[in-house]
């Protein structure tokens, strides 16, 4: 029986900057000082940026998902 693994992304907030991995590369949203807001990613080796380059180059999907609880919203009724 095959086990099925967690790919819940995690993300964290750190120093007001939230961190997650991807494709073993760290990354971080950053805001500049006008606003702007884009992605840093530090990988510990170039097969890893390129593949995490590629997988941004062929196909970013970004969904929706209206299920999520955020764990700060109050009980609906209330």
């Amino acid at each position: 029986m095959v086990e099925e693994q967690d790919t819940k992304p995690e993300s964290i907030e750190y120093k007001g900057r939230t961190v997650f991995t991807i494709c073993g590369c760290v990354g971080t949203v950053v805001t500049t000082e006008n606003g702007k807001k884009h992605i840093e990613l530090e990988c510990k080796s170039k097969e890893a940026r390129d593949e995490v380059a590629s997988i941004l180059e062929q196909e970013a999907i970004l969904r929706v998902n209206p299920k999520v609880i955020l764990e700060d919203s109050p009980p609906v009724g209330e």
